[in-house]
């Protein structure tokens, strides 16, 4: 059958993302929906109420990650698959994630209300804590999925109040009966904003990527010594937080010295007792490194433990340094890539190969099943910030793309190897 001329609605995407975005909704037009939480519940209720609008066979598993199944001819078949995650940062933005379960939502509802029927079944996915801003690491809920992580070790994972992931799924009513285990799946696409600047700055209307880089993720923990800060004499302090801020410093320079375009951010500083006529005694931070060659990143770390072990001895504060998270590189599936490359050239829209400094769920998918991304411009290149942004046309484009990704994928009979 032809399908060439179908296409999603457009209103009815845009009217799900803003209905999505009032929950958690912020006064600076983003969104705080951290992963579970009531915002997060609120808005798994709302999402899991339009699967079952569409006739969705709805899966939760025990991670609390969303799975809602559509019927093909042969159900024996692998399922195509597609989705995102619906969590955020702390007021961040209305499109970074929510989009890719939107947009394979209207995927879905385009397919149901035209009444086609594919060969094979086709799966919908709410990844559960892909951010990581509320329990480290990231991409938790598709890690345990693609066997990765460890199931009990993600129950453990613990916020600043202490609360651990385990108990905040049972509270929301997400942790799920269905074991939290890769099934069989014939391709797995992931629709997102590029939550940069280069799209629109080349004036595509969409991209995919090579891949995406390697991600680590470490803390480093100082421990100086408290005193009053006017009566300890300067030659006689053991500061934690001087000696954070020299290695700090120092970590901000090692892109420069490692080479491989590779970047590095500090994003997170717990200082203690945090009283301005106290001098610390116990600072944590946080480092992110990413990188396409992996190496480098891991090149990076042992820098930064030689270095700032040398800083921690020069100030006489005790540091450790713990490397809690590394994601190998991933490199997509070429065939997939392809594909979006060619729907992408057919619609007459604009479009590059590049590859993905962000990390995403695709990650861990690309590690068991075939996998490529579909991106569309960030306004401004912003993210992960309330002034995020991209326009409703884009959001429809790129839409469109992944609809007819999915179809051929789904239409295929035979396995891809």
């Amino acid at each position: 059958m032809d399908y060439s001329n179908l296409r999603v609605n457009a209103k009815r995407l845009r009217s799900s993302l803003e209905e999505m975005a009032k929950i958690g909704g912020t006064p600076g037009g983003g969104v705080q929906r951290l992963t579970l939480t009531d915002e997060d519940k609120q808005a798994r209720d709302l999402f899991v109420r339009w699967l079952m609008e569409i006739d969705c066979e709805i899966t939760v598993d025990e991670m609390g990650n969303i799975f809602g199944r559509r019927p093909g001819r042969n159900n024996a078949l692998a399922p195509v698959m597609s989705g995102s995650h619906i969590d955020s940062q702390p007021k961040g933005g209305r499109f970074d994630g929510i989009l890719g379960v939107m947009g394979a939502l209207e995927v879905m509802r385009t397919l149901h209300d035209n009444g086609i029927q594919t060969e094979r079944p086709m799966v919908i996915v709410d990844w559960t804590n892909e951010e990581g801003s509320r329990f480290s690491p990231a991409m938790v809920g598709s890690g345990v999925w693609a066997g990765a992580l460890k199931l009990d070790w993600a129950y453990d994972r613990r916020d600043v109040n202490d609360k651990r992931l385990g108990d905040e799924l049972v509270r929301i009513g997400y942790k799920g009966g269905a074991p939290c285990k890769f099934f069989p799946v014939h391709c797995y696409y992931e629709f997102h904003i590029e939550q940069g600047p280069v799209l629109e700055r080349e004036r595509k209307k969409s991209s995919v990527h090579q891949g995406i880089v390697s991600l680590l993720w470490g803390d480093v923990y100082i421990t100086g010594e408290g005193n009053h800060a006017g009566t300890t004499p300067m030659d006689a302090r053991h500061d934690a937080l001087n000696a954070a801020a020299e290695m700090i410093l120092r970590i901000n320079r090692l892109p420069s010295r490692v080479g491989g375009n590779m970047l590095a951010t500090i994003g997170e500083i717990q200082n203690h007792p945090n009283s301005r006529n106290i001098i610390p005694d116990l600072v944590h931070f946080t480092v992110d490194f990413r990188a396409w060659e992996g190496d480098i990143a891991l090149h990076a770390w042992d820098l930064l433990c030689e270095e700032c072990q040398g800083i921690a001895d020069r100030y006489g504060c005790p540091a450790r340094f713990e490397k809690t998270w590394h994601v190998d590189r991933s490199p997509f599936d070429e065939k997939l890539v392809q594909r979006v490359l060619d729907v992408a050239t057919e619609f007459g829209y604009l479009n590059m190969l590049w590859v993905s400094g962000a990390g995403h769920d695709a990650s861990y998918t690309n590690q068991v099943c075939p996998t490529a991304m579909i991106f569309v411009p960030s306004i401004g290149g912003r993210s992960h910030v309330e002034v995020e942004n991209t326009r409703w046309e884009d959001c429809e484009a790129g839409c469109n793309v992944l609809l007819h990704c999915l179809l051929r994928g789904a239409n295929e009979l035979e396995q891809k190897k």
